[in-house]
């Protein structure tokens, strides 16, 4: 059966945000910023013509992710590192908000307040949805994270401030440290058109590789994909392969079958489509049923692409034309 195979696709990039002039921000130099509240409205954030804009001297927590480090006593003096465990991120952004009259800077006040605090409310489903802050670069490359509203929208108790011009200094927690490309990256395979080779018997491959790929992670951490599976397919079963410092090469792998009892779904087929996330792990059909019972328990690993190179395996069992993978990840970086 012949492949269309495809190296990593990166969708054009729209190019930088609008957020006005870019800034020197602390830790991480000239830029502009925009925030998305969770209702998908844009606050521009270094803007001066939209009525607030960023008081750059007072941003802190761009840099390097914080770590909590855990040792062991060495026989011979000192300790030894044996794990370091990335914490949440606060990030403090000062807001210059003013107005050409009360009235003006007070609905202003009152809309970026709600726009933040947001964040904090829980959805119809009760699940609470995070902000995304979005630093751009005078190249138009982007880096965001999602943060959701701490503190410091009070105002500065001065006399006079209040009336037509306040600041605020907004701490924004974040549960994931890291710093994400907003530009996904994409690995493409799909089976290609059937060929017959004794004639009315079809080429039909019991087991289809679609794919033994390098994939290069950029970014600076682990980075959880998803994937997208289209059928037809009767076995799924996806490969990585991880060299230790020590040279050793580790092995993980998950497979996902639609004939298991927990799915009872059977082959996947022609056009079906299933998604795999593996953080938080997840496994949906198109129309929103759980396989997650379809995966091999308990030695499935869902694992993650190290920075780097990374050895991938694509294999479906009872693939024919039409059958593809697509692998997507959104690279993850210390710093904004």
């Amino acid at each position: 059966m012949p492949l269309i195979t495809a190296p990593v696709i990166t969708p054009p990039d729209p190019g930088p945000p609008p957020g006005g002039t870019p800034v020197p921000l602390p830790e991480i130099g000239y830029a502009t910023a925009q925030y998305t509240d969770p209702s998908g409205t844009v606050w521009p954030l270094t803007d001066i013509d939209s009525g607030w804009f960023t008081l750059a001297e007072g941003v802190s927590g761009l840099g390097a992710v914080k770590y909590d480090l855990t040792s062991d006593p060495h026989p011979r003096g000192g300790a030894r590192l044996r794990h370091a465990q990335p914490q949440p991120r606060t990030i403090v952004w000062p807001l210059f908000v003013q107005g050409k009259d009360h009235m003006e800077f007070v609905q202003r006040w009152r809309a970026l307040a709600t726009a933040f605090t947001r964040t904090l409310r829980p959805g119809p489903d009760g699940v609470r949805v995070p902000g995304v802050l979005e630093i751009a670069r005078p190249d138009g490359s982007r880096r965001q994270i999602e943060v959701f509203y701490e503190d410091g929208f009070e105002g500065e108790a001065k006399q006079g401030w209040g009336r037509d011009a306040d600041s605020a200094v907004i701490s924004l927690w974040c549960e994931d440290p890291y710093w994400a490309d907003p530009v996904p990256q994409v690995v493409h395979r799909e089976a290609g058109t059937l060929a017959n080779f004794l004639n009315p018997y079809p080429t039909v491959s019991s087991s289809q590789v679609l794919g033994n790929t390098t994939v290069t992670n950029p970014g600076d951490t682990t980075v959880w994909p998803t994937w997208q599976i289209t059928g037809p397919a009767s076995l799924i079963t996806f490969t990585h392969a991880r060299k230790k410092a020590n040279g050793q090469t580790v092995t993980e792998s998950f497979i996902l079958n639609p004939s298991a009892p927990d799915v009872g779904h059977g082959n996947l087929l022609t056009g079906e489509q299933v998604t795999i996330r593996t953080d938080p792990p997840s496994v949906r059909f198109q129309n929103g049923d759980n396989w997650v019972g379809g995966l091999n328990w308990p030695t499935a690993s869902l694992w993650g692409l190290v920075p780097g190179e990374n050895a991938v395996t694509f294999a479906l069992s009872g693939s024919g034309s039409g059958s593809a993978v697509d692998l997507v990840y959104q690279p993850r970086y210390e710093t904004a």
